[in-house]
């Protein structure tokens, strides 16, 4: 749970997570981002949420996590408009909007969690975090046919092009996913993770992940791999050290990360104190 009170402008940068956020005469869910984006707010607006840990908001809010990449959703959509009035008119907090709905939620993806937590441990690669993890098509049959396979659904497409902007000014960017089928063996042909594409069962792995996730396990380890580099930002001197110390290649591929997600170089980014709302500190002050 969070609360935010800012007296201007935030630059809100990826970090995996999704959102319900209710202030400033509006509910909606905030969903994965992949790069930056500014949230501004009437002078004195104050802003509750609740932020779900990575993988479990689809169960929760009832669409797969990708359907909210990279947009801001209003309640009315997901939960119906019932819902979104109360929450703005106070009669419900967030809290327990989220709490209402528990009882329905399906057990945690046990192979989707540890995905999770082995990209969040610090490993180089996705094929390092997969090793293991993926099995028999027969296995994959049995997990598709688990219970709460299908918990989620697909959000209705918005009334507008690719490029016009969402209810909060984010830009819907499909998916690009291109599965195909060879020898007995599930594959997916996707540049992205070239370490899952060629595993038994990666398919299911890959889809699975994405719909809890919001995206593919390469974009997911460049975020939380950044967010690393955001929580040891204070307590390491110098960008190089910085960079070894989260997990970089070198300096030059933390560069290019700060820049593709935050849209600032690293140090403007990194310096002191600024506008920034990061993950970490976030944290520190959930309940």
């Amino acid at each position: 749970m969070w609360r935010s009170a800012s007296e201007g402008p935030k630059r809100i940068v990826p970090d995996g997570c999704v959102d319900l956020v209710v202030g400033d005469g509006a509910a909606f869910v905030a969903g994965p981002d992949t790069t930056a984006w500014s949230s501004v707010t009437q002078p004195d607006a104050v802003l509750k949420g609740v932020r779900f840990r990575p993988g479990r908001a689809a169960a929760v809010l009832g669409v797969a996590a990708d359907e909210l990449r990279d947009r801001r959703v209003p309640v009315g959509e997901l939960w119906g408009r019932s819902w979104a009035e109360r929450l703005v008119e106070g009669e419900v907090s967030p809290v327990e909007a989220v709490a209402g709905r528990l009882g329905e939620v399906p057990p945690e993806d046990a192979a989707v969690a540890e995905l999770i937590a082995r990209l969040e441990a610090g490993v180089a690669r996705v094929g390092d975090a997969a090793a293991g993890l993926v099995g028999s098509r027969e296995a994959g049959r049995a997990a598709r046919a688990s219970p709460g396979h299908n918990s989620t659904q697909r959000l209705p497409e918005p009334a507008m092009s690719p490029r016009s902007p969402s209810p909060a000014g984010k830009h819907h960017r499909p998916s690009s996913a291109t599965p195909s089928v060879g020898a007995g063996v599930e594959v997916v042909a996707r540049v992205e993770d070239p370490a899952l594409s060629g595993a038994v069962s990666a398919r299911w792995l890959r889809r699975r992940f994405v719909q809890a996730v919001g995206y593919g396990p390469a974009t997911y380890l460049r975020v939380s791999r950044f967010q690393r580099a955001v929580a040891l930002a204070p307590h390491v001197s110098g960008l190089a050290a910085l960079a070894a110390a989260a997990g970089y290649a070198d300096q030059a591929h933390l560069s290019r990360d700060c820049r593709a997600l935050t849209g600032l170089t690293p140090r403007a980014y990194f310096r002191g104190p600024s506008i920034v709302d990061t993950t970490a500190r976030d944290r520190l002050r959930s309940a």
